[in-house]
């Protein structure tokens, strides 16, 4: 559509729009008539499969409004979908638009690291060669100059980095390693988080309440992440999504 230069790109599939969750999960979760393109470029890569990354990366690059509308509709008539477009065009005020989730997730934890200049480096460089992407990282420090770092990557890529990092224990200096493959990644998104103080606290709480335990948390303008035991992915993804007023009336 970019190469085009068409006015709009429309994009039919097997849903009538953008969904604020999974409707498989979340019964109550509403279409969006509209989303931003920031919004939608973090709900593709947190697990929404209703569109690939690329896909909106380049229709947010190039300004393209997009229209997500089902293979049913006709192609003539105005329907129903999502339009994905700028954030100057989102009439709602809506502070978080969406929650997305992904089990497709390892966590990975090394204890008693030395905490000196270069070993994160020491420990991500190896897994970047071997194209394994990490996500989620927290250190802890403590007082005896040691640092525990836990991080997650794909299921797909844990055995992989596992052994890699087995293998460069005594080059890294770490006393063990441990790891754990039922974990979740529970996400919210909104670009009207910029200007709301207390988003994420307030699912932090939520989540307690429910006996949802948070392994760690990664946070960025527009979104934060918790990562979980997979087995409350259901019980969170329901909680937030009540939490933060999104469900149909």
């Amino acid at each position: 559509a970019a190469a085009v230069e068409a006015d709009r790109c429309d994009i039919y599939t097997d849903v009538d729009g953008v969904y604020t969750t999974d409707p498989r999960v979340v019964p109550k979760a509403r279409r969006m008539e509209r989303v931003a393109f920031e919004e939608m470029l973090e709900m593709a890569s947190l697990g929404a499969k209703v569109l690939q990354v690329r896909s909106v990366e380049v229709a947010m690059v190039h300004g393209v409004p997009t229209y997500v509308r089902s293979s049913f509709d006709d192609p003539e008539s105005p329907g129903e979908g999502t339009l994905i477009c700028n954030e100057e065009d989102i009439v709602e005020g809506q502070v978080v638009t969406g929650i997305a989730f992904s089990r497709d997730e390892a966590q990975i934890t090394l204890r008693n690291v030395a905490d000196k200049p270069g070993v994160a480096a020491a420990v991500f460089m190896p897994l970047a060669e071997a194209g394994i992407n990490v996500d989620m990282i927290v250190q802890v420090v403590s007082e005896e100059g040691t640092t525990d770092m836990t991080f997650t990557v794909g299921s797909s890529d844990y055995e992989r980095a596992y052994s890699i990092l087995e293998k460069l224990k005594a080059e890294i200096g770490f006393a063990n390693m441990a790891g754990e493959k039922e974990v979740a990644k529970v996400s919210a998104i909104g670009i009207g988080m910029r200007s709301h103080a207390g988003v994420a606290a307030r699912a932090f709480r939520a989540l307690s309440e429910k006996g949802v335990n948070i392994r760690a948390i990664t946070t960025s303008e527009i979104k934060f992440s918790v990562l979980i035991d997979e087995a409350y992915t259901e019980l969170a993804v329901r909680t937030l999504h009540s939490l933060y007023g999104l469900d149909a009336a």
